[in-house]
């Protein structure tokens, strides 16, 4: 008589979405990027999506304690996330910042999309296909971090679902996560009708997950969507120590893909 053997599932995994605020408490006042590092490392989270993170600044590390000398997505990886991808965003006369994924997984494949328009502001989608073992299929994530003009922000979500159809496969896993700046949500229907993503805290609780300012949280700015995939528990961090190392409460999920 001869058993049949059946694989498990693979293991869920752990995304974390965070705005570091280049690695400064609200209003520039002190430099914690040490103190930040530690906290993300406490969660423990497979997958980090991280925006306004510093590759570079010519002046601050002569001026601040503590100042790495590898840009700030490689010291908040540093032997934890093996893989790392950054997407440039705003250039400026001494440096650069933008948004970075670290990841647990392989990153096989990365590109930045540059979704600026006419103004100061620079804003992009940062876009990795990760080879997660046990998975028959990479699995997609975009870092996101879209403007502050609502019709920025309009013209960037109708990118980011042309992005989606034209680079994410129907049936592949996918993970948008990060700062929509989209405190009237209107993000939820659009992304729904023209990527069929939905927003997990939507799913789970009914809204979406208020996590700004991060000592009082009212807005929805932080969010995560997925298509393709279950999520179990969303959790928004406590105030503690999180308010003090971000404006921005920061965002978890465990992910069934």
């Amino acid at each position: 008589m001869s058993e049949t053997v059946t694989s498990a599932p693979p293991a869920p995994l752990t995304v974390m979405t965070v705005n570091i605020h280049k690695g400064f408490t609200t209003f520039n006042r002190k430099f914690i990027l040490p103190e930040l590092r530690d906290a993300v490392r406490k969660v423990g989270a497979d997958v980090v999506f991280l925006q306004e993170v510093l590759g570079t600044h010519e002046e601050h590390g002569k001026k601040f304690d503590g100042w790495p000398e590898a840009p700030h997505y490689e010291f908040l990886a540093h032997d934890i996330w093996p893989q790392f991808a950054y997407g440039r965003n705003m250039v400026y006369p001494k440096g650069h910042h933008g948004n970075a994924v670290m990841s647990k997984f392989p990153i096989v494949h990365y590109q930045n999309h540059d979704v600026s328009l006419a103004g100061p502001e620079k804003r992009g989608l940062l876009h990795c296909v990760l080879r997660v073992p046990g998975h028959p299929m990479d699995v997609h994530v975009i870092c996101v971090h879209l403007g502050l003009a609502e019709s920025h922000r309009e013209h960037q979500l109708q990118q980011l679902c042309v992005m989606v159809r034209s680079e994410v496969p129907e049936n592949a896993p996918l993970i948008v996560a990060g700062d929509f700046n989209d405190w009237r949500r209107r993000a939820h229907d659009v992304l729904w009708r023209d990527a069929g993503l939905r927003e997990i805290f939507v799913t789970a609780y009914g809204e979406s997950a208020k996590t700004f300012p991060a000592a009082f949280p009212m807005l929805s700015l932080d969010r995560i969507y997925v298509r393709n995939c279950s999520v179990h528990l969303p959790v928004v961090l406590p105030r503690k120590p999180w308010s003090r190392l971000s404006d921005h409460a920061p965002l978890v999920a465990e992910i069934h893909l």
